[in-house]
Parts: C-alpha cells; structure tokens; sequence
C-alpha cells in the first residue's frame, strides 16, 4: 500500500469542503483561500485550485464579483451561492457523520 497516495486522495476528497468552509466566513480572493488552505497543511497548487473553483462557479455552488485593487487589476472575490450554503451543510452533516464512524471504528475492541 502507497499510504502516500491514500494520504493524498483524503486530502483531495476533503479539499472541495474546505474551500466552502473559507469562504462561509467571508468571500476570498483565490490567493487567500490558497493561503488558508496551506496554513491549515492541506496544501494545494494554483493548478488545482482555480479549475475546482471555476466547476463549482458553473455548479451555482459559487459566485464571484470583481472589486478594484489599488495594487494592480481587479481582483475576483468568490463567496457561496443560497445553493453552495445548502451543499456546506450537507457536507458538514456528512462529516460528523463520517468522523463518528471513524472514531467508533477507532475506539472499538
């Protein structure tokens, strides 16, 4: 067993819920949502990031606006759709559900 390769399709796996969970607490650049994502160690690569924001943008689970930066272009800040609160819900559901069946599994004799 490569218990890299199974490490790094958990993160994956995790990846999609994490982002909703960034921008629940506000709407981010995508420099930001990459910056929080590496400071919690889930790290992720440009090239990874903006195709899966961009899918969830198509799937309405995102919008995006674009606000003047003093520092150059404009920025696009992406924040959760009516329907992307509805998925993090459902997903936080699935989690506790899934983390509960770890720890069960974990603590069992």
């Amino acid at each position: 067993m490569n218990v890299d390769n199974v490490k790094s399709q958990m993160r994956k796996g995790m990846l999609e819920y994490c982002i909703l969970l960034v921008l629940h607490k506000r709407q981010s650049y995508a420099s930001d949502i990459m910056q929080r994502l590496k400071e919690a160690q889930l790290i992720v690569v440009e090239g990874t990031l903006y195709p899966l924001l961009t899918r969830l943008k198509n799937d309405n689970i995102l919008s995006y606006e674009w606000v003047e930066s003093t520092q150059g272009p404009p920025r696009k800040y992406y924040s959760l759709t009516e329907a992307g609160e509805a998925v993090l819900r459902e997903l936080e559901v699935s989690w506790r559900e899934l983390n509960e069946t770890v720890e069960h599994i974990a603590t069992t004799k």
